[in-house]
């Protein structure tokens, strides 16, 4: 038990769950207190001692599955022992070369959908393993990771139509108020997901039986909300970040607004040092010092929304009116070819998702053609908003610096840098391609007092505490990432 502990806390750590030497003992010491044949128990006692945050719990789950799943049953072998292997006909001969006949699917499909409907759980395990052995098209020892046998089994079994079917089936009796309408797609949407559960966990047994628990782990192995690409996010990853981003802001928003409170003392006050001395005998033991002002900053945001980019802008602009109260003031800028304020549609109680669609609909990013081109924005800029800019002002812009081929305008950058208290520029794509292609980004360096490489909710977190408790200005620097 031990070493597979061992391993599996490693494994945590390299997703990036923190997990410290003295929680990893405690977790061996409670184990010594759990029924060890029952996987429930043994999960849930490390995971009481290992995992610290709610957004961590879909690795743990990935990781305890493949070092602490059940082993995969023998080919052809049933509960009881007995042999089921079956004399093979064309749709097995078809399986056994990847695939399945639509004759074979069909009636994988009939009989799951039998037994979601029935609730019947042991059933549904043999035909999981059923649909496995026949749709996966798994072979021993080939390097293929466990999310590529599950895509494919879904989609041969055709899991949309599959969840649309119980859906209606479950649906199907009188419904007579809403609420059992709903509570009965709930209970379908519950079925679907064990089956997806029981599925991946039925392929992670059989690979994990096939190469061992390290090698599965390594093909599994994703990274955690707060630090995927926002460039390359799926749609579902994308949603799972929209759901954190207001839960952060509160967050990030107390600790900024705790921390102004525990600021440093302000400076001397010579007049109350000497008037408590008195009380000494002139001896000055108890130093007075001035309140600290504590000023907040302004913030301009200018932030191209162009292709990909209108991801990582739309996730800097929510999280930056989300704290929006440790700011002074925040002004706000978008930009494709053409730049328009887009402040308002950000005011409070706005719903982000529709102030996104409409700031797409009615706001005037379009100058030309629609492409980057960050020189005529920048001289929209200056002939229409130049005033924003003050020497309180902290000015984002959020870019990849591809301007087309165009004339990048580095003056008038150089102008607002001036202008400006600070100026930083975030680039939410790699380093190693800036100054590629039709990239400048080596161009506006000059000007700016940061440039971050920020490609993760967790940096773009970082660098907006930093903003936010800024009280003066700062050296220029270069940074990669945060």
């Amino acid at each position: 038990m031990l070493p597979t502990l061992t391993d599996f806390v490693a494994e945590l750590r390299a997703v990036g769950v923190p997990v410290s030497m003295v929680e990893t003992l405690d977790a061996a010491q409670a184990l010594r207190h759990a029924d060890l044949a029952d996987r429930g128990a043994v999960k849930a006692t490390l995971g009481a001692t290992l995992v610290k945050n709610a957004h961590h719990a879909a690795a743990f789950d990935t990781a305890f599955d493949v070092f602490f799943g059940l082993l995969a049953r023998p080919e052809g072998e049933t509960d009881d022992g007995e042999d089921e292997r079956r004399p093979p006909d064309a749709a097995a001969s078809e399986a056994a070369a990847g695939g399945a006949g639509d004759g074979e699917a069909g009636e994988l499909f009939d009989a799951l959908l039998d037994a979601l409907l029935a609730g019947d759980g042991e059933r549904l395990q043999d035909l999981i393993r059923r649909a496995v052995d026949q749709l996966s098209g798994l072979e021993p020892g080939r390097p293929v990771g466990g999310r590529y046998y599950f895509y494919r089994v879904m989609r041969r079994l055709d899991g949309d139509r599959l969840a649309r079917m119980l859906r209606e089936a479950m649906q199907a009796g009188d419904v007579e108020e809403r609420l059992d309408e709903r509570v009965l797609a709930e209970s379908a949407d519950d079925r679907m997901e064990q089956l997806r559960t029981e599925l991946r966990r039925e392929i992670v047994r059989r690979l994990v039986a096939d190469r061992g628990p390290q090698a599965v782990a390594r093909t599994l192995r994703t990274p955690l909300i707060d630090d995927i690409d926002l460039m390359h996010a799926t749609r579902e990853e994308l949603e799972r970040i929209e759901r954190t981003i207001a839960p952060l802001a509160r967050k990030l928003a107390t600790r900024l607004a705790q921390r102004r409170r525990r600021g440093r003392k302000g400076r001397l006050d010579v007049r109350r040092t000497i008037r408590r001395s008195l009380a000494h005998g002139g001896v000055l033991l108890e130093p007075q010092f001035k309140p600290p002002r504590k000023s907040k900053p302004e913030l301009v945001l200018l932030c191209d929304v162009s292709g990909s980019m209108a991801t990582f802008a739309r996730f800097t602009m929510q999280l930056t009116f989300a704290v929006g109260s440790q700011f002074s003031r925040v002004r706000s800028f978008a930009f494709i070819d053409g730049l328009d304020e887009v402040t308002d549609y950000f005011g409070p109680g706005a719903d982000f998702h529709d102030a996104m669609v409409r700031m797409g609909r009615e706001a005037k990013l379009v100058w030309r053609d629609g492409h980057s081109d960050y020189g005529n924005a920048l001289e929209q800029f200056m002939e229409r908003y130049s005033d924003v800019v003050s020497p309180r002002s902290t000015v984002i812009i959020t870019g990849d610096a591809r301007n087309n081929y165009r004339d990048p305008q580095v003056g008038l950058l150089a102008e607002i840098a001036v202008t400006a208290r600070s100026l930083f520029w975030l680039n939410p794509e790699a380093r190693r391609y800036w100054d590629t292609g039709d990239s400048v980004m080596s161009m506006y360096e000059p000007s700016v007092d940061g440039l971050y490489e920020v490609r993760t909710v967790r940096q773009l977190e970082r660098f907006i505490e930093r903003v936010a408790l800024r009280s003066g200005p700062v050296a220029k620097q270069h940074l990669a990432s945060i």
